[in-house]
């Protein structure tokens, strides 16, 4: 190897040990805070996997509860936090509880409790509460509620409320937009062909828009 190979190495080693002695705080410190992120990252993993066991343990106990005590299923769900999924759907749970046990009155106020900002639950929520309304001559109210429908279940339920206050051509038209929305091979088809033929009506073809 030729002596300015050998001058030329040693003068970039020199440069580099030049460099690490000036920045070495600067690479400590980086890799301290790059370990210091993994290690937050590692937490906030640990934390959030945490939080959702114990919201699903709470979930769970909610629903357990529900098959015997309605206020010890109410307690449980007092527990998820407020407007979360795992509360929707545990009140909607308990909302049917109520229903199956003719508590028609609770379940409408568990319903009108529930708080989220899921659309689908939402709707799921406002078909249900609807029927119920209007299953307590409280059509009205129910149209008030469904005032946006704007998927199958809660159009279905649109057109419950104005069949049941007579308006025929109004529930024909919220099953035949309902039924648009669905599926060819939906198993709610039927109900809802059989709906809209006892309001006047004729089912068109799967796929159509109405």
């Amino acid at each position: 190897m030729a002596i300015d190979d050998l001058l030329d190495e040693h003068e970039q080693s020199e440069r580099v040990r030049s460099w690490l002695q000036r920045n070495a705080l600067g690479l400590i410190g980086g890799v301290a805070l790059g370990l210091a992120l993994i290690g937050g990252w590692q937490w906030w993993q640990k934390r959030n996997l945490d939080q959702r066991m114990s919201l699903s343990a709470n979930y769970a106990a909610s629903i357990k509860a529900m098959a015997g005590d309605a206020a010890k299923a109410k307690a449980a769900i007092a527990k998820l936090p407020a407007g979360s999924e795992y509360a929707a759907l545990a009140a909607l749970q308990l909302a049917k509880v109520q229903v199956e046990a003719n508590q028609r009155d609770a379940a409408i106020a568990t319903l009108r409790g529930i708080n989220t900002d899921n659309h689908a639950i939402a709707n799921i929520v406002k078909g249900r509460l609807a029927r119920l309304l209007t299953d307590a001559g409280k059509a009205q109210e129910a149209l008030k509620l469904l005032a946006n429908a704007d998927d199958a279940g809660t159009l279905e339920a649109k057109g419950d409320a104005y069949k049941a206050l007579a308006q025929m051509d109004a529930a024909r038209d919220a099953y035949s937009k309902a039924l648009a929305r669905l599926d060819a091979g939906s198993p709610e088809r039927r109900l809802l062909e059989l709906k809209l033929t006892d309001a006047g009506g004729a089912p068109s073809k799967p796929g159509s828009k109405t």
